[in-house]
Protein backbone atom coordinates (compact mmCIF):
# COMPACT_ATOMS: atom_id res chain seq x y z
CA UNK A 1 0.00 0.00 0.00
CA UNK A 2 1.50 3.38 -0.97
CA UNK A 3 1.01 6.82 0.53
CA UNK A 4 -2.38 8.41 0.23
CA UNK A 5 -2.68 10.80 -2.69
CA UNK A 6 -2.89 13.71 -0.25
CA UNK A 7 0.25 12.72 1.69
CA UNK A 8 -1.73 10.63 4.14
CA UNK A 9 -3.86 13.44 5.52
CA UNK A 10 -7.24 12.03 4.48
CA UNK A 11 -6.95 8.67 6.11
CA UNK A 12 -4.67 6.34 4.23
CA UNK A 13 -1.60 4.78 5.76
CA UNK A 14 1.81 6.00 4.68
CA UNK A 15 3.93 3.01 3.67
CA UNK A 16 7.20 4.16 5.22
CA UNK A 17 5.62 5.51 8.44
CA UNK A 18 6.60 3.48 11.51
CA UNK A 19 3.41 4.35 13.41
CA UNK A 20 1.19 3.52 10.42
CA UNK A 21 2.85 0.10 10.38
CA UNK A 22 2.26 -0.32 14.15
CA UNK A 23 -1.41 0.61 13.63
CA UNK A 24 -1.61 -1.95 10.80
CA UNK A 25 -0.01 -4.61 12.99
CA UNK A 26 2.96 -5.18 10.69
CA UNK A 27 5.45 -3.82 13.26
CA UNK A 28 5.15 -5.21 16.79
CA UNK A 29 4.41 -2.93 19.73
CA UNK A 30 3.08 -3.37 23.25
CA UNK A 31 -0.44 -2.10 22.60
CA UNK A 32 -2.24 -1.10 25.79
CA UNK A 33 -5.45 0.29 24.29
CA UNK A 34 -7.13 0.63 20.92
CA UNK A 35 -10.42 1.72 19.47
CA UNK A 36 -11.82 2.75 16.09
CA UNK A 37 -9.82 6.01 16.00
CA UNK A 38 -6.69 5.45 18.10
CA UNK A 39 -4.00 2.99 19.12
CA UNK A 40 -1.98 3.40 22.34
CA UNK A 41 1.30 1.58 22.87
CA UNK A 42 4.30 1.75 25.18
CA UNK A 43 7.22 3.93 24.09
CA UNK A 44 10.37 1.90 23.40
CA UNK A 45 12.49 4.61 25.08
CA UNK A 46 10.41 5.55 28.15
CA UNK A 47 11.03 8.89 29.85
CA UNK A 48 8.86 8.08 32.89
CA UNK A 49 7.69 4.91 34.68
CA UNK A 50 4.71 4.98 32.30
CA UNK A 51 5.29 6.36 28.82
CA UNK A 52 2.60 5.52 26.30
CA UNK A 53 2.08 6.97 22.83
CA UNK A 54 -1.45 7.54 21.57
CA UNK A 55 -1.66 7.76 17.79
CA UNK A 56 -4.56 8.24 15.43
CA UNK A 57 -5.23 5.32 13.12
CA UNK A 58 -5.46 7.89 10.31
CA UNK A 59 -2.09 9.35 9.30
CA UNK A 60 -1.69 12.99 10.29
CA UNK A 61 1.86 14.29 10.03
CA UNK A 62 2.07 16.24 13.30
CA UNK A 63 0.27 18.74 15.51
CA UNK A 64 1.28 21.61 13.23
CA UNK A 65 -0.76 20.08 10.39
CA UNK A 66 -3.93 19.55 12.46
CA UNK A 67 -7.02 21.43 11.27
CA UNK A 68 -10.55 21.89 12.55
CA UNK A 69 -11.49 18.82 10.50
CA UNK A 70 -9.31 16.76 12.88
CA UNK A 71 -11.25 17.80 16.02
CA UNK A 72 -12.87 14.39 16.55
CA UNK A 73 -9.53 12.60 16.20
CA UNK A 74 -7.87 14.93 18.72
CA UNK A 75 -10.73 14.46 21.18
CA UNK A 76 -10.42 10.69 20.76
CA UNK A 77 -6.68 10.92 21.44
CA UNK A 78 -7.22 12.87 24.67
CA UNK A 79 -9.96 10.46 25.77
CA UNK A 80 -7.62 7.53 25.07
CA UNK A 81 -4.85 9.23 27.06
CA UNK A 82 -7.20 9.70 30.01
CA UNK A 83 -8.19 6.02 29.88
CA UNK A 84 -4.52 4.96 29.74
CA UNK A 85 -3.78 7.14 32.78
CA UNK A 86 -6.71 5.61 34.65
CA UNK A 87 -5.63 2.07 33.77
CA UNK A 88 -2.08 2.86 34.94
CA UNK A 89 -3.39 4.22 38.25
CA UNK A 90 -2.44 7.90 38.10
CA UNK A 91 -5.54 9.63 36.73
CA UNK A 92 -7.11 10.51 40.08
CA UNK A 93 -7.01 13.95 41.70
CA UNK A 94 -4.27 12.88 44.14
CA UNK A 95 -1.90 11.94 41.28
CA UNK A 96 -1.48 13.30 37.77
CA UNK A 97 0.14 12.86 34.41
CA UNK A 98 1.58 14.87 31.54
CA UNK A 99 0.40 14.97 27.92
CA UNK A 100 2.88 16.15 25.28
CA UNK A 101 2.81 16.77 21.53
CA UNK A 102 6.26 17.34 20.01
CA UNK A 103 6.56 19.15 16.67
CA UNK A 104 9.70 19.30 14.58
CA UNK A 105 13.39 18.65 15.10
CA UNK A 106 13.90 21.16 17.93
CA UNK A 107 11.34 19.18 19.96
CA UNK A 108 13.02 15.89 18.95
CA UNK A 109 9.99 14.67 17.04
CA UNK A 110 11.46 11.67 15.26
CA UNK A 111 8.36 9.99 13.75
CA UNK A 112 6.25 12.12 11.39
CA UNK A 113 2.89 10.72 12.55
CA UNK A 114 0.87 12.66 15.11
CA UNK A 115 1.37 11.17 18.56
CA UNK A 116 0.47 12.18 22.07
CA UNK A 117 2.87 11.18 24.83
CA UNK A 118 1.19 10.06 28.06
CA UNK A 119 3.74 10.29 30.87
CA UNK A 120 3.08 9.34 34.46
CA UNK A 121 4.12 7.43 37.51
CA UNK A 122 6.41 10.12 38.93
CA UNK A 123 6.43 13.83 39.80
CA UNK A 124 7.48 16.10 36.92
CA UNK A 125 9.38 19.36 37.13
CA UNK A 126 8.52 22.64 35.46
CA UNK A 127 9.59 23.93 33.08
CA UNK A 128 10.03 20.69 31.14
CA UNK A 129 13.13 19.84 29.21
Amino acid sequence: MGPAADGGQAGGAVEDCLFCRIVAGTVPAEVVRQDARTVAFRDINPQAPTHVLVVPRRHIENAATVTAADAEVLAAMVEAAREVAAAEGFAGPERGYRLVFNVGPDALNSVPHLHLHVLGGRTFGWPPG
